[in-house]
């Protein structure tokens, strides 16, 4: 059974968002309209349509009514949903209050509600399949119909997720779009340069793009919004001037696509967030093998734990930017790795060998982004090569690396954790040194406080010189001055100090202390 927290969130915010729900978990039975002139009354754990609600004060009698007969929770139109009186006699009567758009057709909200309820016993039995992509490419065959043309359904960022028959008849644009995907970059360049992408984010019912010297034939496309968010559009490819009849009819095709990709995309977003929390689980040791093989698709073998750091952190930027790589990644690497995001970065499991998706493979593909205008921004790392019941482990390791990464201690952008064992064992020993304040001993401190007032430089002079021992023209290379200038300043040090350099237990100590301003 459907509870009604899965309903709303599978609806999505863009119709529906929920003022009071006193139990999430509360199952949802069915879905009742209640008007004034129908008999239909709610049952225990229906949803109950405010189709003519007037104003607050009916909105209150019927909370009131529909909690009498246990039913789960009301739903209202903005703005009465919203008034004080509304939500305290929501909060009162112990039932759910749910706000619709103002925008949003009682008819469509129904068939999108019926929709998701009908989907519960499919989608109980597997994540994999989705329910609206079938349905999507016929409804995109009975749009071709209207308009008389093969038609395409876009999202907002020009990916195909649907097509009719009859694109044969179409032009090479049209067949590149299809077979990648997406409208090729160079066709989206000379659509865009028409306003094309400007007029549908205008509100416009149907926009018409006249055929091109390259050979591309006309377009008349009309964009796809539910509740005033644009959700994507359609594509047809026409022979010329569409007569206004037929351009309507296509135009009011788009409500009905409009309520598939709200399905389409609840969906996602629920397997989405289903798979993400199987991972997280494993990641940190509450998922077995077994489930991991089962619900993620992986094989009984080495995997590494794979995180990757892009622009844009935890926002609603940094998310688009993680979905966009994953995108990437998966043309890369012949398959989507099993990744999620978690705290602003992106974490993926990938085998250590083997066909497609292999680390190899997808540190090539990360690789291959380096010469992108934000990969100076760009960070990877892999932790060892564990089984699956190992990956907090591995997971400990790669954030461990990519910490280093990120700080500048190890040079590149891509790394695993068995190729830095040496920053690692040496940063792994100044922070447990500083934790125990070895800097604060001995006579370290009075060439600390030299070259804090005198502006001398005296503490990397040293740690130079500890640094190749024996080799002063190496040392000296390093700070960039003469060997001249070393040996004078190792002599001004040493009178300062009073350090015996002869003694080897000195020079491990002093090591370890220098070790430990660098690294820690």
């Amino acid at each position: 059974m459907i509870t009604v927290r899965t309903v709303v969130d599978r609806v999505g915010p863009t119709l529906l968002h929920a003022l009071h729900l006193p139990d999430e978990s509360a199952a949802v039975a069915d879905v009742v309209i209640a008007e004034p002139a129908a008999a239909t009354t709610p049952g225990a754990g229906d949803l109950v349509l405010g189709v003519a609600v007037p104003d607050a004060g009916a909105a209150v009698a019927l909370l009131k009514d529909s909690a009498g007969r246990e039913a789960t929770a009301v739903l209202v139109k903005a703005p009465i949903a919203q008034q004080s009186a509304v939500r305290g006699a929501a909060k009162r009567a112990g039932i759910g209050l749910i706000e619709v758009h103002e925008a949003t057709a009682w008819a469509q909200l129904v068939w999108l509600l019926r929709t998701v309820l009908d989907a519960e016993a499919d989608e109980s039995d597997t994540l994999e399949a989705d329910p609206a992509a079938g349905d999507l490419f016929r409804l995109a065959d009975a749009v071709a119909s209207v308009v008389d043309a093969p038609v395409t359904i876009e999202d907002t960022n020009s990916r195909v997720l649907a097509y009719s028959a009859r694109q044969d008849l179409t032009d090479p644009a049209r067949v590149a779009t299809i077979v990648g995907r997406r409208i090729p970059d160079d066709v989206l360049a000379r659509f865009r340069s028409r306003g094309v992408f400007r007029d549908l984010t205008r509100g416009r019912q149907t926009i018409f793009v006249p055929g091109q010297k390259d050979g591309t034939l006309p377009r008349l496309i009309a964009p796809v919004r539910m509740g005033g968010e644009l959700l994507g559009s359609m594509w047809a490819v026409v022979d010329g001037p569409v007569p206004d009849e037929r351009a309507a009819a296509f135009a009011d095709t788009a409500p009905v696509v409009a309520l598939h990709l709200l399905r389409r995309r609840a969906h996602s977003d629920v397997r989405r967030r289903a798979y993400a929390e199987v991972l997280r689980e494993l990641l940190h040791g509450e998922a077995g093998p077994r489930k991991a093989v089962a619900e993620l698709g992986l094989t009984e073998q080495p995997h590494r734990v794979v995180v990757i750091d892009t622009p844009g952190g935890d926002t609603l930027d940094g998310e688009g930017m993680r979905l966009a790589l994953l995108e990437r990644l998966s043309q890369g690497v012949g398959r989507q790795p099993v990744a999620a995001e978690h705290a602003g970065l992106l974490y993926a499991v990938v085998p250590e060998h083997g066909g497609a998706g292999t680390w190899p493979q997808l540190r090539t593909a990360l690789d291959d982004m380096q010469a992108g205008p934000k990969a100076g921004e760009l960070h990877a790392a892999a932790g060892g090569a564990y089984e699956l019941g190992d990956m907090p482990a591995s997971r400990a390791e790669a954030d461990e690396a990519l910490g280093l990464l990120r700080s500048g201690v190890v040079p590149g952008r891509t790394v695993t954790f068995d190729e830095v064992w040496t920053p690692l064992i040496l940063h792994r020993t100044a922070t447990a040194a500083r934790a125990a304040n070895v800097t604060g001993l001995g006579p370290l401190r009075v060439l600390l406080e030299h070259d804090q007032a005198q502006g001398t430089e005296y503490v990397d002079t040293l740690y130079h010189w500890l640094r190749h021992p024996g080799d002063p023209r190496s040392a000296a290379a390093a700070l960039q001055v003469h060997p001249n200038t070393l040996r004078y300043r190792m002599r001004k040090l040493l009178d300062l100090a009073g350090l015996d350099l002869d003694d080897p237990d000195v020079r491990l100590a002093l090591i370890a202390q220098l070790l430990t301003l660098r690294w820690s």
